[in-house]
């Protein structure tokens, strides 16, 4: 799964990184990524758009909000049965920009944060699905999960799943709403290659949401 991640970069840096032609909002450097946040994600209109999300999504027809606490990751094998996730998958494809994210691996009675990246330092983004509620009164949030699948080997010891990571040649027929057919948008869901990635152990500062800060992801 994937249930806390980093985003260090400012707009500026993410402009030089991704094809974005508008800025709907601009991006925010975070440590320490939570649940319910808001997050900074690429989706393609007209153009490629730089918006933010709240992580957790709250399908379309739901009618009680607090379904997206429970939303926060949807199983990349199952997308195409679900149906908080049919639709999106087809129509509401993102990219959920991050520079690392953090899972823990337990030893013994303790369980010790790691800080999970690209061996490139470079930002990237998990694939995500998003969506629009609007509640009786008429108040709208825009919601996104992001999708998991098996880990790689370098991460098998760690978790059994781990977030999936759009490769730079694959993120435009992601983000394009008119490709529909799940036969060309599922292949893409793959476990992003060991030999790419890397981590090392931080401090447990990070298990507290409260903390927000770049000791966040000093190694110990």
């Amino acid at each position: 799964m994937c249930g806390r991640f980093v985003l260090n970069c400012s707009t500026a840096d993410i402009l030089k990184e991704f094809a974005v032609d508008k800025v709907l909002a601009e991006s925010t450097p975070s440590y320490n990524i939570t649940p319910s946040q808001r997050v900074s994600a690429i989706i393609k209109d007209d153009s490629n758009c730089l918006v933010q999300f709240q992580w957790g999504l709250i399908p379309s027809w739901s009618k009680d909000p607090s379904i997206g606490s429970k939303m926060i990751n949807a199983r990349s094998e199952t997308l195409s049965e679900k149906p908080s996730f049919k639709s999106s998958l087809k129509k509401r494809r993102c990219l959920i920009l991050a520079n690392g994210f953090y899972e823990w691996k337990k030893e013994g009675k303790y369980k010790s944060p790691l800080y999970i990246h690209l061996k490139s330092k470079k930002p990237f983004g998990f694939a995500g699905l998003f969506d629009k509620w609007i509640s009786p009164e008429g108040e709208e949030i825009k919601s996104c999960t992001i999708i998991t699948t098996e880990s790689n080997e370098l991460l098998k010891p760690i978790h059994n799943r781990m977030p999936v990571i759009i490769p730079k040649d694959k993120v435009a027929l992601w983000l394009n709403p008119a490709i529909q057919n799940e036969k060309q948008i599922l292949p893409v869901l793959k476990q992003f290659p060991s030999q790419k990635m890397e981590y090392y152990e931080v401090s447990k500062t990070v298990n507290s949401p409260a903390n927000n800060s770049p000791d966040c992801i000093k190694p110990v």
